[in-house]
């Protein structure tokens, strides 16, 4: 694979870096909703909002420890910002970015010691079907990070780290669609471009693997104690030996195409169920699973369809009852305005789950801010050691951290 290099044609320049704080409280609307959505009237969960960077940069974002002082630090596009002051350092030389008409070079990110030598480094993936690199943390040396190329195609819109081998290491899980499999990329311990291998999932012509493909997960679909890859055209069933590939492939049907995608028991009939949220359009589901063939069958229910391009989405438990619940938001400017609701309000918020007497989902909708939105992913993570999930996210509107009070 031959490294691809930087755009020549690049207007270099320093974006202008901005870092202010604003208390805000996650808050409800009285507004139309769904059989399985609830509005409440007050909310005891409250976040600080902090601009990290208030230019449009990337719609990935990943934090690690870069430095080693024991702080975690956020990465997005071509920067690393250094906590606890946000102070940015480069990793590549940036561009400017026109959010009303373009788009960047960082679609996702992620941060991990690629190649064993104790520094966090960070993985870039592109526009939608093109290069995936990642970049070598120089350590005390500093300067730019060295680039090494992965694969010049990632496909899929929501491409994923998961630990697919069930070796305790994170991989790479994209598609590759001059084959139509669904792949993953599995760290060697080596460095430069052989730090990973490429390993199939599944057999060739199969649908998730496009680059335009939408909906992505990884979870325990059929219960049977591993956790498979699905898409929201079916799902490849783990093996008990991970290496055995292909992964047999079962047709399913989960819905319009979405974002990232996540399994649980919502309604606690034994049985995995699948939440999903619109990439493009208006609506997030859960699809409730009825049927334990090998095919599996989903009944999809409607969360609510009042919030378009919620292209970002992470499940965690956000206020500690020991139910997970969702985040997300509208991906500002997706498709440069173009998409249903493309200009509408760029909302971040959360749907507190809960169950009924019957155990059947319950969905409260708490507002944490009108003046951001998401990217193509939220990082949950405790940034400040209080125990605490905060938020942290990428658009094309700034970087964000949201930290939960």
């Amino acid at each position: 694979m031959t490294k691809l290099k930087h755009p020549i044609s690049a207007i270099l320049f320093v974006v202008p870096f901005f870092f202010f704080t604003v208390v805000i409280w996650s808050c409800t609307t009285r507004s139309p909703v769904s059989e399985t959505e609830a509005v409440q009237q007050q909310d005891t969960v409250a976040f600080i909002k902090h601009t990290v960077h208030s230019a449009f940069i990337s719609e990935g974002v990943a934090v690690g420890d870069i430095n080693s002082d024991g702080k975690t630090d956020i990465l997005a596009g071509a920067y690393w910002f250094e906590a606890p002051d946000w102070t940015p350092h480069e990793i590549w030389a940036p561009v400017a970015y026109d959010y009303t008409t373009g788009y960047s070079r960082s679609f996702l990110n992620w941060a991990v010691d690629v190649n064993g030598d104790g520094h966090t480094d960070y993985i870039n993936g592109g526009f939608p079907g093109q290069d995936i690199h990642w970049y070598e943390n120089p350590g005390d040396t500093g300067g730019h990070w060295k680039e090494y190329l992965i694969d010049t195609m990632a496909c899929n819109e929501s491409p994923m780290m998961a630990d697919v081998n069930n070796d305790g290491m994170p991989d790479l899980v994209f598609g590759f669609e001059p084959t139509g499999q669904m792949v993953s990329y599995q760290m060697t311990g080596k460095g430069g471009e052989d730090a990973w291998k490429r390993v199939p999932i599944g057999a060739e012509g199969l649908p998730g693997s496009g680059k335009f493909s939408h909906g992505l997960g990884f979870g325990d679909i059929n219960k049977d104690g591993r956790n498979d890859v699905f898409v929201r055209e079916g799902w490849w069933e783990a093996p008990e030996n991970r290496d055995e590939v292909p992964w047999p492939f079962h047709p399913a049907s989960l819905g319009e195409p979405a974002s990232q995608m996540y399994t649980y028991d919502f309604d606690q009939d034994g049985d995995m169920d699948v939440v999903s949220a619109s990439a493009h359009n208006y609506g997030m589901w859960w699809h409730e699973q009825t049927d334990a063939t090998d095919s599996l069958v989903f009944e999809p229910h409607l969360i609510t369809d009042q919030y378009s391009q919620n292209h970002g989405v992470a499940f965690t438990d956000i206020n500690a009852d020991g139910l997970p619940d969702l985040v997300t938001g509208k991906r500002f400017y997706a498709h440069n305005g173009k998409d249903p609701g493309g200009k509408e309000t760029p909302y971040l918020f959360w749907f507190e789950y809960q169950r009924d007497e019957n155990n059947r989902p319950n969905w409260t909708k708490h507002i944490i801010d009108n003046n951001s939105g998401v990217g193509l992913q939220i990082v949950t993570e405790d940034m400040n050691g209080d125990g605490k999930p905060d938020l942290v996210m990428a658009n094309k509107k700034g970087v964000y951290y949201f930290e939960q009070k």
